[in-house]
């Protein structure tokens, strides 16, 4: 059974609650090359009852966060290269996707542990957003040395007996069914951009007979934000968030703040209502801004850096409203330690962190960490 959502801890009280908590640790038995099981990426499937994690050296693993020993962990195997971007359908709790340098994103069935589709979407895709709805992804092409190719490709996804009608008109240049007859894979055509995009994130918005296109966000390395509608991918407005590239984003669960994190090692916070900077955020040692991750209140936030250094001091965790440091997550790391990825539990206050080791002969051998996780949390 999933856990119970808890009381929500107003700023007050959310050191001395969250500070409580333990930590447990996760660690892969394999290691494919000395310094390369670095985890990348985490997601949490939408009960909250298992974390998906994607490494460098292309592995990707399911662990039971309440069993950290990795014989009750899945191994799914299929990337020929390191994994960039894991993420579980936001309606089909056993339903995730990866998408890998290898070129190709990958559907996986956890109950099965099977990969049940696969599609070659080209150039090395290195991040991923789904619909509220699990109907529609984007997946960004990763801009490179040899291939000048910074595109944005959709993939519609149809669920058995549901229609699927989101990009009607749009070209396929891909599809694949599930080997039992299930969900229906289709990778669109690319949309290129003029300009490098890191990240996108779609808006919480259902779509209805009324109401039947989307809209999501997508940052540049020019220190904007677009605002664009899917699938035609027509921007309807342009935030200038940072002064430097903007890395990451992510929307509230209660949609009040947009987040963005920049290069410049800061966290900006924009009403959604009106694209109005309210404040920014940001920690002593500073670094890049790879990731952000809300709690699922909506009223806590922290990034990830994985600059070395960035987390020899702790992660820092922040609440929305005032932009206080209200807690700093003890990593244990040393001067070289990085944080490449940060997940909130989506119902409790877990939370799930990606930590680099410092090096041979280090106490510190990286690796997934959750705290709450031992002993019940909050």
């Amino acid at each position: 059974m999933a856990p119970q959502r808890p009381n929500l801890l107003p700023k007050d009280r959310f050191a001395l609650a969250f500070g409580s908590l333990k930590t447990q640790s996760y660690y892969d038995p394999i290691a494919r090359a000395p310094g390369s099981h670095t985890i990348r990426t985490i997601g949490w499937n939408p009960m909250g009852q298992l974390i998906a994690t994607g490494s460098a050296d292309r592995t990707l693993r399911i662990w039971n966060p309440e069993r950290p020993s990795a014989r009750y962990s899945t191994e799914l195997r299929g990337h020929s290269a390191g994994v960039e971007k894991v993420l579980f359908n936001p309606v089909r709790d056993a339903e995730l996707a990866s998408c890998s340098t290898d070129g190709t994103v990958r559907f996986w069935d956890v109950r099965s542990k099977t990969c049940v589709s696969r599609l070659d979407v080209g150039g090395e895709p290195f991040t991923m957003s789904w619909s509220a709805d699990g109907k529609s992804m984007i997946v960004g092409r990763k801009l490179t040395s040899l291939q000048q190719d910074d595109t944005l490709v959709p993939i519609d996804v149809e669920f058995p007996n549901t229609p699927n009608v989101t990009s009607e008109g749009a070209p396929v240049t891909q599809s694949a069914t599930t080997k039992d007859g299930g969900s229906t894979y289709k990778a669109l055509e690319g949309r290129p951009q003029n300009i490098q995009t890191n990240a996108t994130t779609f808006t919480h918005h259902v779509r209805t007979p009324e109401s039947p296109n989307l809209h999501f966000f997508t940052t540049t390395g020019d220190g904007n934000v677009r605002y664009m509608s899917y699938p035609s991918f027509d921007i309807d407005h342009t935030v200038k968030a940072h002064t430097s590239a903007c890395l990451s984003i992510q929307l509230a669960p209660n949609g009040r703040y947009l987040a963005i994190g920049g290069s410049d090692a800061l966290i900006s916070l924009w009403d959604t209502t009106d694209f109005f900077c309210h404040r920014t955020l940001s920690s002593e040692v500073g670094g890049a801004i790879r990731n952000l991750s809300w709690s699922f209140d909506g009223r806590y936030i922290c990034g990830a850096c994985d600059e070395a250094g960035c987390g020899g001091n702790g992660l820092d965790i922040f609440h929305a409203e005032t932009g206080e440091t209200v807690y700093t997550v003890p990593t244990g790391g040393g001067i070289n330690t990085g944080i490449p990825d940060v997940a909130w539990h989506p119902s409790r206050y877990w939370l799930a962190y990606s930590i680099t080791a410092d090096g041979p002969g280090s106490a510190n051998s990286g690796g997934l960490r959750v705290v709450g996780a031992a002993g019940g949390g909050l």
